[in-house]
């Protein structure tokens, strides 16, 4: 068998009520027709599809990766929050990662988004958890983006103490505005800090022409209707299963960002 080039670390499933519509049995089988020997589930803030994904890609000869995308409070805006994901890489990681969650749902919630407070893992450590910057969503990634190399530093540098070496900084290329100044600029940050970083593809429907039905599902949860010149257009038709071949040429010039997909 050949050895994989990609692994997917970032998919939302339908059990992300707002934003995913991927059904978890067609994720762990398009995984497994394209043989790959692992893959992560990490629905927005909530673990409520990982006892039917661990099942089904068990039963497919598949790894079942658990982890969640979170919202991290942001103090200075608390209308714009930022990003990181977490994979849990022992039974250790996963009971923190659900306690951390279960305090966020009953303590922290703005608006009636739920959120993680970064002082949190100061208290309760980090053990059994790798973290993933968020991309361009990330606190990382937007102090990059608004040209704020400083703070960008200064994020990076804490959740690297945090994470010891279990902190990974996240590059895309899904289509979204500014992709190519922020690879630049991640990698750039990544040399200086020695950090690694890994390619991640946001998965939030299977195929490529699921995505107007995504873009309904969207709306309905936020209320919207499909033609409103208001709404913010948080998500590209690029974000679909992608294949490791078509992962592997959308990152030939940073093949080390693809095997560590593969590494975690």
């Amino acid at each position: 068998m050949p050895q994989p080039s990609f692994i997917h670390l970032r998919l939302h499933s339908e059990y992300s009520i707002s934003d995913g519509m991927v059904r978890v049995d067609e994720a762990v089988a398009a995984a497994q027709g394209d043989a790959m020997p692992a893959l992560a589930l990490t629905d927005l803030n909530n673990f409520f599809g990982l006892i039917k994904f661990y099942k089904a890609a068990r039963g497919a000869g598949i790894k079942p990766v658990a982890g969640c995308d979170v919202f991290i409070t942001n103090d200075a805006d608390r209308d714009r929050p930022h990003r990181l994901l977490l994979l849990c890489q022992s039974r250790e990681g996963y009971l923190l990662l659900c306690r951390l969650l279960s305090r966020a749902y009953l303590e922290n919630q703005h608006r009636g988004r739920v959120e993680l407070r970064r002082e949190w893992f100061h208290r309760e450590g980090t053990g059994g958890l790798i973290a993933l910057s968020g991309a361009h969503l990330g606190d990382a990634g937007s102090a990059l983006l608004s040209g704020n190399a400083a703070q960008a530093r200064q994020f990076a540098r804490e959740w690297a103490g945090l994470f010891n070496n279990r902190y990974y900084l996240e590059v895309q290329r899904a289509g979204f505005a500014d992709e190519e100044h922020y690879i630049h600029a991640a990698t750039q940050l990544a040399a200086e800090l020695g950090l690694p970083v890994v390619a991640t593809h946001p998965v939030q429907f299977l195929a490529a022409d699921d995505f107007k039905a995504h873009e309904a599902r969207v709306c309905i949860a936020e209320g919207y209707v499909l033609n409103d010149k208001r709404r913010v257009r948080q998500f590209t038709g690029q974000q679909y299963f992608k294949t490791q071949a078509e992962m592997a040429e959308l990152f030939a010039d940073l093949p080390e960002a693809l095997q560590n997909s593969v590494e975690i």
